[in-house]
Parts: structure tokens; C-alpha cells; sequence
């Protein structure tokens, strides 16, 4: 069951969900539009390795926006922080967004229970587009979990995104044992 903004702020109100900063006029009829922020990263290298804590570059997107070419992964962030502590929180791209070419997530677009940071997008797109700071750039949609945690993603020794950041954070997967 996914919830409606009635729902969405009653739980708000409880305090299972927060949303920093929150604004009215961006809920939907059942998501929440969050936004992209100046901060973008991109890989130093063009070949990356999984086992290897990869290199990256800070971008600034300027007032001017910033021209994003195919071809590249740009990790990018949402403005908003976000903490769900009794919902399943799903990141999805705004249709505006996807109708400019743009894709802001390869794989990643659920959070887990306990899930508390900024979003890190993954940013591709099909041919170059400008974008800006602030743009609406995705909505979260929030899932009722069946039964209870038994632990909250914030409460796990291998949970490797929770460190509270305003910038994107590229891949952990080194972290893992393989």
C-alpha cells in the first residue's frame, strides 16, 4: 500500500517520517517532490573498479545550470535530508524529468526502514541537457511495511550510507567482502 498525502503527513506528524526542508506545495496526491542540489560528483576514471574505492571530482552546478553530456554518471544529491522509520521510501524520477531524457537512478531507488541521509542519484541521460540547482528532480513515494524490523537500516554494523552528507557519495561496494 503506498501513501497518500493525507497519510504521508499524518506520519510526518507522528514523527516516522521527517523531511528537511518540508514544503506543502510539494506534496502530491501520494509522493513528495524533492530536489537536486549544486553539488554533482563524477568518477576520475572512465574504468571503474568494484573493489577499489574509485576516485572522484566535485562539481558545483552553477546559476547558469550545467550541461550534462550521455556517456557519463554523474552522482548527484537531493536537497532534502529524509528519515523513515516505519515506511519503505521509493525514490522515482518526475516524468518532466524523464521526458528531458534524464534518468536519476540505475538501481537504487529503494531506501530500507531507517534509512536517514540526503538521496544520491545516479544521473544519466540520453543526449546533453542542461540542468540547475533546485530543479524538481524526483519524488519519493512511501510503501507500508508487513510486520516488524527486526533491525533498522541505521542500527546495521555493515550499513555503509549513513553518514549524514550534503554531497553525493559514490559506491561502497569495495566496503564488501567478495
Amino acid at each position: 500500500m503506498i501513501l497518500s498525502d493525507k497519510r504521508i503527513l499524518e506520519e510526518i506528524e507522528k514523527g516516522n517520517i521527517l523531511i528537511e526542508p518540508f514544503d506543502r506545495q510539494f506534496l502530491g496526491t501520494n509522493s513528495y517532490d524533492v530536489h537536486l542540489s549544486r553539488w554533482l560528483k563524477v568518477y576520475k576514471s572512465r574504468v571503474l573498479d568494484a573493489r577499489t574505492h574509485n576516485e572522484t571530482e566535485d562539481i558545483i552546478i552553477p546559476p547558469e545550470g550545467l550541461v550534462i553530456e550521455p556517456n557519463t554518471l554523474y552522482l548527484g544529491v537531493t536537497e532534502e535530508y529524509t528519515e523513515t522509520h516505519r515506511h519503505v521510501p521509493f525514490l522515482e524520477g518526475k516524468s518532466s524529468v524523464g521526458r528531458l531524457g534524464i534518468d536519476i537512478h540505475a538501481t537504487a531507488g529503494k531506501g530500507d526502514v531507517g534509512y536517514c541521509n540526503t538521496w544520491t542519484l545516479e544521473i544519466s541521460c540520453s543526449q546533453p541537457v542542461r540542468i540547475y540547482a533546485g530543479m524538481p528532480i524526483g519524488q519519493l513515494i512511501y510503501f507500508v511495511v508487513e510486520g516488524e524490523i527486526e533491525q533498522m537500516y541505521n542500527a546495521k554494523n555493515n550499513a555503509k550510507y549513513t553518514q549524514r552528507t550534503v554531497k553525493p557519495v559514490e559506491s561502497m561496494m569495495w566496503k564488501n567482502n567478495f
